[in-house]
């Protein structure tokens, strides 16, 4: 049909499963391999050939807008939709309805990651008389999940959120696209049990109209970055598809011995350490008298000394010196000190915030 389409990215929301980090900056600026997972999602839009792209955004506004501008740098326009609360997907399409305007468009969760992006969808959407699509993966426990049953041929039969007792095993990836019917609906849409405006109620009531919605299988991965430990797994399957990389004024010693796949940043300097890939160390990162395991992140200015490592995310200018054991599966934020006590008594001292976890032999 070749429409236009506009791309709606989702940024607001609390981030409560990924507290304490999320109580000092937005959920979706938190690095996967050295970069705000929201770029990702507006880096899939552009690439689908959409310029004109919308970000909903809540309470952490000002920090969304001061890291993804105007747009440029990703070869888009942003316009900013501020949602007063996060009351459900559906309800920001209703938000977002005067940007959208007349136009079909891509929604897009800006916590999602998707391997392989959405260009060839969006290209068959565009060429296709659907009114919707989305996007599906099996998964072990679809009951915590929106769950599509569908046809041969692709064809919604019926969506449900959340069931009791799932239907299929086929959850909904946070990537849908729509005609502008759906205003309509949504417009039209009661708020569910949990008192938000529903996208896979949107999307039954388009099919209760008799319009077609039609699905499709995630080629690759696609991960939901709102636990811990999916922010780690992230960061892992985006680190496997590392290009190695030596910027010209990153130093490594002779005592030092890097292998795999390892990005080193401007101004990075490894000293008597062993880096095994795949890793990124980011601008102004030290390390000395270290070992940097396999997918492992470290921001800009981290400094670490004396210190095992693997599997984990460290933000900006966090310093680890001295840390008996081995850190693993671990996410630090900005600034985080840790360090070994090196006078009596030999106790554990402790400042933390609200969530934490603290696992101590």
């Amino acid at each position: 049909m070749g429409d236009t389409l506009r791309g709606l990215v989702l940024a607001g929301g609390t981030g409560s499963r990924l507290r304490p980090l999320t109580y000092t900056r937005s959920k979706q600026l938190l690095p996967v391999a050295n970069r705000p997972m929201l770029f990702y999602a507006i880096e899939a839009l552009v690439a689908a050939g959409i310029t004109e792209v919308g970000v909903v955004v809540g309470d952490t506004a000002r920090e969304i807008e001061a890291a993804v501008g105007s747009g440029a740098q990703f070869g888009c326009r942003i316009t900013y939709i501020p949602q007063a609360a996060p009351l459900g997907l559906a309800h920001a399409v209703a938000v977002a309805a005067p940007f959208l305007g007349g136009h079909p468009f891509l929604m897009y969760l800006g916590d999602n990651l998707l391997k392989g992006g959405v260009s060839d969808l969006a290209r068959r959407f565009r060429e296709a008389d659907w009114d919707a699509a989305i996007l599906l993966t099996a998964v072990p426990h679809p009951e915590q999940f929106g769950v599509a049953v569908v046809d041969e041929a692709g064809g919604v039969v019926r969506l449900v959120e959340k069931p009791a007792v799932p239907p299929s095993n086929l959850a909904l990836v946070g990537v849908y696209l729509f005609r502008p019917v759906i205003f309509d609906v949504v417009r039209h849409l009661k708020p569910s049990a949990r008192g938000e405006l529903e996208i896979t109620d949107a999307l039954q009531q388009l099919l209760d109209r008799g319009r077609p919605v039609h699905a499709e299988r995630v080629q690759g991965w696609w991960k939901d970055t709102g636990k811990p430990e999916d922010l780690l797994e992230a960061n892992r399957l985006v680190l496997e598809d590392l290009s190695p990389r030596r910027a010209a004024s990153a130093q490594v010693d002779d005592a030092s011995h890097v292998s795999g796949r390892v990005v080193l940043s401007d101004g990075v300097v490894v000293r008597r350490s062993t880096l095994r890939g795949p890793i990124i160390l980011g601008p102004g990162t030290v390390v000395e008298d270290s070992f940097i395991g396999p997918f492992t992140s470290l921001g800009p200015g981290v400094r670490v000394s004396r210190t095992e490592m693997e599997n984990s995310i460290v933000l900006a200018d966090a310093v680890l010196d001295d840390v008996p054991g081995r850190i693993d599966g671990s996410l630090l934020g900005q600034g985080t000190r840790v360090t070994r006590r090196r006078m009596a008594p030999h106790a554990i001292t402790l400042v933390t915030g609200d969530h934490c976890i603290v696992e101590v032999l």
